[in-house]
């Protein structure tokens, strides 16, 4: 047989041997580590975690921090409105939906920011269009083919010792961390992965082949992050709370077991949803309101009896919010700007931003008032320390919700 051959055959069983969990395009490994020689700005805070939840589908914000003191909103809304008793009242004039009433001791412990009217000039209506800016922190006009956050780790590389940039749990995509260098693990059940991953032996074959030495350093990398989540998650005993029993509550169960094992990732991912409620939303957005509450509360609990509740940032994110006025189906359709939150423990709890006016409308829809690359721009600036950075389209200022490096 030809060495060509050979090359051929190796290639092919290399590639059938990988287990689909490493997202990671073909960059060769001296490049990986020229960019990871010399030690970032910031990178005594880059231990500090951030946990992404997408709430996948478009959550109807409105209904979520709710205007109850505005009677534009129950004009719009004559089914569809949270009745004003109901109301979870944060302020005089804005509560949360009665499903999210287990966040309320977050709020009071001052751990719970909402941010209020988040949005991007010329919204896009499509699920997936309006994601793909989202995830790429770009303008409704222009393309980006990297997430935001592997775009901030190609320029700002992580210390050396990270398994990976991040984690995705559930069954959403990569988003933020897709494209460029990143390492991302696709990491639905623990369990499977340590087995599928520790079938996967290094192998060290000298080639000339670039496909194949791609391959054989994956093969490498995978079998390094297993040994090492293997070593981490078996070193730090079950967790002593129960976690809801719905898939999200699962999700934030593995993520809590993950960061209390201290696994090397700087992100972890999670996804709820569908929140596209076009029909029948009172039932449904209650459901997933409660499950969202549910599951942030269990976690912070968990955070906390680890220690780890102050090295934790918690962010929401969704592609879009909805119209302000309901459809014929009881529901709402797709529309702009809606509200966020950030917890944890370096949180300055409080409302952030402005609430939309409800008279004043484009098309039906509310005008944001806060750019969505501001929220980004306060965790890459507040919460890992690293200098502001420019999106394409500029600079955004950092929404001033988290505590200084000194705790003031």
């Amino acid at each position: 047989m030809t060495t060509s051959g050979i090359h051929r055959r190796a290639l092919l069983q290399a590639a059938l041997a990988l287990p689909f969990l490493w997202l990671r395009p073909a960059w060769p490994s001296q490049v990986l580590a020229e960019d990871r020689a010399a030690p970032p700005p910031g990178s005594r805070h880059r231990e500090r975690m951030l946990l992404l939840v997408e709430l996948h589908g478009g959550n109807d914000g409105l209904n979520t921090v709710i205007p109850y003191d505005d009677p534009a909103y129950y004009r719009a809304r004559p089914q569809l409105a949270i009745p004003r008793d109901q109301v979870r009242q944060l302020t005089p004039r804005v509560g949360l939906h009665p499903a999210l009433s287990p966040l309320l001791a977050l709020w009071d412990a001052k751990e719970l920011a909402w941010i209020q009217g988040v949005g991007y000039p010329k919204p896009n209506r499509s699920h997936f269009r309006s994601i793909e800016i989202w995830d790429t922190a770009s303008g409704s006009e222009e393309v980006l083919d990297k997430g935001w956050l592997s775009a901030l780790f190609e320029q700002y590389p992580l210390p050396g010792g990270f398994s990976a940039e991040g984690i995705l749990l559930g069954k959403g995509d990569a988003g933020p961390l897709g494209g460029g260098k990143t390492r991302t693990i696709a990491l639905n059940d623990p369990a499977q992965f340590l087995h599928q991953a520790g079938t996967v032996t290094p192998v060290s074959v000298p080639t000339p082949n670039r496909a194949l030495a791609h391959i054989l350093e994956v093969r490498r990398e995978i079998s390094q992050a297993a040994a090492d989540l293997q070593g981490r998650m078996q070193q730090v005993p079950p967790l002593p709370i129960d976690f809801p029993s719905h898939k999200f509550g699962k999700q934030l169960e593995v993520a809590a077991r993950l960061i209390a094992a201290k696994v090397p990732v700087a992100v972890i991912k999670v996804t709820h949803g569908s929140f596209d409620t076009h029909a029948g939303q009172l039932t449904a957005h209650h459901r997933l309101l409660e499950e969202l509450a549910q599951g942030l509360l269990t976690f912070r609990a968990a955070m906390v009896q680890q220690g780890l509740w102050r090295d934790v940032l918690v962010m929401t994110y969704s592609e879009f919010g909805r119209r302000v006025g309901a459809n014929a189906s009881h529901g709402t359709d797709h529309g702009t700007a809606a509200p966020h939150l950030l917890m944890g423990g370096r949180v300055r709890g409080g409302l952030y931003g402005t609430s939309p006016s409800l008279t004043d409308l484009a098309a039906g829809d509310l005008k944001h008032t806060l750019d969505y690359r501001s929220v980004y721009a306060t965790v890459i600036e507040q919460w890992w320390g690293l200098p502001a950075v420019s999106f394409r389209s500029g600079r955004y200022p950092a929404v001033e919700c988290l505590t200084s490096w000194d705790g003031a």
